[in-house]
């Protein structure tokens, strides 16, 4: 039986999807499981394959990724505009306190309201985390809940935790 191919399933394959077990098949035959950026540069250098088994409800299905550009756009390895919502530019960004927060003043956490002015969207949190981590040196919290509130097409007002440390600017 031959594995299935995830490009064939283009978008919805479950690339990220906690029950998604990805194996390596390196040259010398050996198995390593994962889906870091190791593995995805080993597989581009030819040095490696990817596969990744996907349960379903009666039985699991073997597929091989054979489209490494969509697996790093999944994963972050590569940025996607689509998948985060995210144009790579110095995002202009308004943010406060929210001012119906209960935080604790021992919290290294606070709730704030932000808005991005520069029209992009949060669809990845992770991804948005990187790119404030990098550009203004916040913590963006990746674990908890989020949200976000907006007219349909407008511009959005999303409810984050962001380390208080470095929140200044």
């Amino acid at each position: 039986m031959e594995p299935r191919s995830a490009a064939d399933v283009g978008k919805d394959f479950p690339y990220t999807a906690r029950t998604t077990c990805y194996i390596e098949v390196h040259e010398d035959g050996t198995l390593t499981h994962g889906d870091d950026r190791a593995a995805y540069e080993r597989a581009i250098a030819g040095k490696s394959r990817l596969f990744a088994v996907w349960p379903g409800e009666w039985s699991s299905h073997l597929f091989v990724i054979d489209d490494l550009d969509e697996y790093a756009k999944a994963h972050g390895i590569k940025h996607d505009e689509e998948r985060t919502g995210l144009k790579e530019h110095i995002h202009d960004v308004r943010w406060e306190p929210d001012p119906y927060a209960k935080d604790s003043p021992r919290s290294p956490y606070i709730s704030v309201d932000v808005t991005l002015e520069c029209g992009c969207e949060i669809h990845d949190l992770r991804a948005f985390a990187a790119q404030m981590k990098e550009q203004r040196g916040w913590g963006v919290a990746t674990s908890g809940g989020w949200g976000s509130s907006g007219p349909p097409g407008g511009r959005r007002t999303y409810s984050l935790r962001v380390r208080r440390k470095g929140l200044t600017d």
